[in-house]
């Protein structure tokens, strides 16, 4: 009986702090595009940021490099990344945190990221 009573105990114990976790795995994306012509700056104040792959809706889209204003005065382009098994988004980063690229401000080609900052 003390036997029956202990496994339940902790199968009981399992239960409430067993995980459960689902995750879709797409796997490294592609190579870059090599990119012959980088067009010219638009103006001062102005930083390039390369083309790259990132995950969306199962597969990878290919974001095409751009010329764009940083976050806020002195922050810096972290390019994204896969270490072979996740991915990782790039950012800006700096004195003021880091700040996420949003592809929704895309079409505003001259400002994607500028003063996005909290």
């Amino acid at each position: 009986m003390k036997t029956k009573l202990l496994v339940l105990m902790l199968l009981a114990a399992g239960a409430v702090f067993a995980q459960l976790s689902i995750g879709v795995r797409i796997g490294p994306p592609p190579r870059p595009r090599i990119v012959r012509v980088q067009p010219r700056s638009p103006g001062e104040g102005y930083l390039w940021v390369g083309g790259y792959w990132y995950p969306l809706s199962g597969h990878y889209k290919w974001h095409a490099g751009y010329w764009t204003r940083p976050a806020y005065t002195g922050a810096h382009w972290v390019e994204p990344r896969h270490d072979g098994e996740r991915y990782y988004a790039g950012y800006w980063d700096g004195a003021k945190g880091r700040v996420e690229h949003d592809h929704a401000t895309d079409h505003d080609r001259k400002n994607r990221d500028y003063k996005h900052d909290r």
